[in-house]
């Protein structure tokens, strides 16, 4: 112990990163379906390290939070903004009523168990999971004149509510989804997810989560033309919707392709398109053949951010027949994400500005359609350390304004005003995009090791304090913790249901993970669905909750 305390004494950098390695080490242990993942982790393994007595430059820990939490404002900062329309009434209205109720029933566990306003905060932040509440809780504390030594408590109370909360507030909404739904509604997810699917394509076959199809949904195809003589390029491909004909080969020469190029008896063409397109068309151009020397072509994958002004909220479908044949001619959608989760790739799908749309085709056809629905991720890894650093900087400077309601002091603090100002310059990033990239891995890391090393700056500062409440409170933390977790949960669901009227299981599943910000459930309600279609509702709603339980940090200090 004495040979720990002198190295960490000579070095208090080596204890953060010693925790951040046990933590996540410690974080990817299976139990059952549960982990503790890297920042609970690294909280657990602070607070045991500094028993061995450990100061660290909170300086450090400021700069960690403010880096996480604007990155998460940036990320969330398109979708945040465009959900804000009628279309997602239902999304933010379930939102809002979660953080309501979580609001009140942490206030009401407060008073009935006696918690200060660290504890308050502390079961707020681990029976909700939403980690950012620590920062803004804590930042909040600061900022009420207590004696330094008050205020050092009452955050070391903070991470153990959070510590000792944590598992079953991973734990619960995985059980509300996947058991409560089911059975208010009398259906599986699984069987609703294909349901609403199938909406959206407007029947056919709905694919499960591991299964591919044993054809590619996108092919080339060569044939000898027979049947198709004498007919142009353009009439074949306005009679056959879904292919393109990309090559034509005439004895030893390939004539340029055109619309009103005529094919001739024994020309061979090459045919690319969607699989049951190309198999449909095959009787009427002719008879296929091995791939032919002088027809190999290249496909190419472009990611798109889709921002088309006036088209925010379109379906796939309503894009389509709006675009002439010129616009969508060899352009195939092989992929959309949102918020870097996938949706499916149907006609009935609604497409938001900031989505990435994966283009496939030949270069000139998707480079054309990328300037039409919005602009090409040039692939990069350089971040915009101005754009960064000005964001950064607002944020905290709009954090130290402070109002009083009712003598209560009101502030955002660093973390809620870096959160804000992260939404407004990734909201503008998606509008403007020749100016603060951030490529995903960037904001990743941002995310990842801010938070990490904040709530490891946590432990390593309070765990003495920590380890004197566990020992006294741990039991009555847990039980109002649990209580925390399930009754906005429950009430939420059954607002959903019956005031809000989702009819579908795997809708409101998609929908009430994530007005919990509750990764682990939406990972668990995927897996049951088999198919991307909770991810739409998700992302609306955890925008939503990304703000909203955030800023329950300084209203949870402020009303207890």
């Amino acid at each position: 112990m004495e040979i720990l305390h002198n190295l960490f004494k000579a070095s208090p950098e080596a204890a953060l990163f010693l925790s951040l390695a046990i933590g996540y080490a410690v974080g990817k242990i299976q139990f059952g379906r549960f982990q503790f993942g890297g920042v609970a982790g690294s909280l657990i393994a602070a607070v045991l390290i500094s028993q061995v007595g450990v100061t660290i430059d909170p300086g450090i820990k400021a700069v960690a939070f403010a880096l996480f939490i604007y990155a998460v404002g940036f990320e969330s900062g398109p979708q945040f903004f465009n959900s804000l329309n009628r279309s997602a009434l239902r999304e933010i209205a379930l939102a809002v009523f979660l953080a309501a109720t979580a609001l009140v029933t942490v206030i009401l566990c407060a008073r009935i168990g006696g918690l200060d306003k660290g504890l308050a905060a502390g079961i707020a932040a681990g029976g909700l999971t939403q980690s950012a509440i620590i920062g803004t809780a804590g930042d909040t504390l600061n900022r009420l004149g207590l004696p330094a030594d008050e205020v050092a408590r009452q955050q070391a109370e903070i991470a153990i509510g959070y510590a000792v909360t944590y598992i079953f507030g991973s734990l619960g909404p995985i059980l509300v989804c996947l058991i409560l739904i089911p059975r208010l509604f009398g259906r599986d997810i699984r069987e609703d997810a294909v349901k609403a699917e199938r909406a959206l394509a407007g029947g056919g076959a709905v694919l499960g989560r591991g299964d591919v199809a044993a054809a590619p949904a996108l092919v080339g195809r060569t044939y000898a033309v027979t049947a198709a003589a004498g007919r142009t390029v353009g009439e074949i491909e306005a009679a056959a919707p879904g292919i393109t004909i990309e090559r034509v080969r005439r004895g030893d020469e390939a004539p340029a392709l055109d619309p009103g190029l005529r094919l001739e008896p024994g020309d061979h063409v090459l045919v690319v398109g969607r699989r049951e397109a190309v198999v449909a068309a095959a009787p009427a151009i002719g008879t296929e053949e091995p791939a032919t020397v002088g027809m190999e072509m290249v496909l190419h994958l472009r990611d798109v951010v889709f921002t088309r002004p006036g088209a925010n909220g379109r379906t796939i479908g309503e894009l389509k027949a709006q675009a002439d044949a010129a616009a969508k001619h060899g352009v195939y959608i092989a992929g959309i994400t949102r918020m870097e989760r996938p949706l499916p790739v149907l006609d009935g799908t609604a497409l938001h500005h900031g989505d990435v749309i994966t283009l496939q085709g030949a270069a000139s056809d998707v480079d054309r359609a990328a300037r039409l629905l919005g602009y090409e991720i040039a692939p990069s890894d350089k971040t915009d350390f101005v754009y960064l650093g000005l964001g950064i900087l607002l944020g905290l400077l709009v954090g130290l304004i402070t109002a009083r309601v009712g003598g209560i002091p009101l502030t955002l603090g660093s973390g809620g005003g870096a959160l804000l100002s992260g939404l407004v310059f990734g909201w503008l990033r998606a509008k403007h995009p020749t100016f603060g990239a951030m490529p995903s891995a960037a904001g990743q890391i941002l995310k990842d090791f801010g938070l990490a090393a904040f709530v490891a700056c946590v432990g390593l500062s309070s765990g003495a304090q920590a380890w004197t409440t566990l020992q006294q409170s741990g039991a009555a933390i847990f039980v109002l913790g649990l209580v925390v977790t399930l009754v906005p949960l429950v009430l939420t669901l059954l607002f959903g249901r019956y005031v809000l009227r989702y009819d579908n299981a795997a809708i409101l599943a998609g929908a009430l993970s994530g007005s919990r910000s509750a990764n682990p459930a939406f990972g668990a309600v995927l897996d049951k669905a088999g198919n991307s279609v909770p991810t739409v509702p998700f992302a609306i709603t955890y925008a939503m909750a990304n703000v909203l339980l955030t800023i329950l940090g300084p209203l949870v200090v402020g009303l207890v």
